[in-house]
């Protein structure tokens, strides 16, 4: 009984021990950019240290899915699986941050930065959640370029038309024709008819009056 409430109280200091040495946070960022992933270790207390990212999340032992790896001098080439993964911050100060240089929507998700430290289960575990941001193309000036053609391709169409649409608009020009003829023309006649008639009229009794005062004269 003493062994296994040893062995428990062990366990429970290890989970603990665990626990403090993990940490997680989200960044966000936009598709195209260059985003950077925090993380940092405490070289005045234990010195150069090696480091390990990798995607997604880190297994009790070892770096799973490594994409990039620093003695604590310089990167270790052969462990980067992109040039666009770099370690760009001050090694000798402990910043072992890493930038993914023009992202995309592929590199969402979880990253995670192991720390190796000196001694038996004293390595930290950093996750870092990344979310990318969908950013929506910009109105490019080929488009309104080709907006623009279109626009001009359809006025084209419309003076080259086939010869039934041309049909079509000599009857249509015929019937506005003769809407015109009515509208304007007719009652103009009709005036002009009227107006001689009236004169004809005039004429008429100016003659015969003319007439009589004539007869008039001649009787007397």
């Amino acid at each position: 009984m003493l062994i296994m409430k040893t062995v428990s109280r062990l366990l429970i200091v290890l989970l603990t021990v665990i626990e403090r040495s993990s940490s997680s946070m989200k960044v966000v960022g936009r598709a195209g950019e260059n985003i950077t992933l925090p993380c940092k270790c405490d070289i005045k207390k234990h010195g150069a240290l090696s480091v390990c990212w990798g995607r997604g999340s880190i297994p009790r032992f070892g770096c799973n899915n490594q994409i990039i790896s620093t003695d604590g001098h310089k990167v270790i080439e052969s462990t980067r699986v992109s040039s666009r993964y770099q370690l760009l911050g001050r090694l000798e100060d402990g910043d072992v941050s890493l930038t993914i240089l023009k992202t995309t929507e592929e590199d969402a998700g979880r990253y995670g930065c192991l720390v190796h430290i000196p001694g038996w289960n004293n390595d930290e575990k950093h996750h870092i959640d990344l979310i990318i941001e969908k950013v929506n193309p910009p109105v490019s000036t080929t488009a309104a370029t080709t907006t623009q053609r279109g626009r001009h391709v359809t006025l084209v169409e419309e003076l080259w038309s086939t010869p039934a649409q041309q049909v079509n608009n000599l009857h249509i020009f015929i019937g506005n024709t003769v809407r015109l003829f009515f509208i304007i023309i007719v009652p103009a006649l009709l005036l002009i008819a009227a107006y001689r008639v009236r004169r004809t009229n005039q004429s008429a009794v100016t003659d015969r009056r003319q007439n009589q005062s004539e007869e008039r004269d001649s009787s007397v």
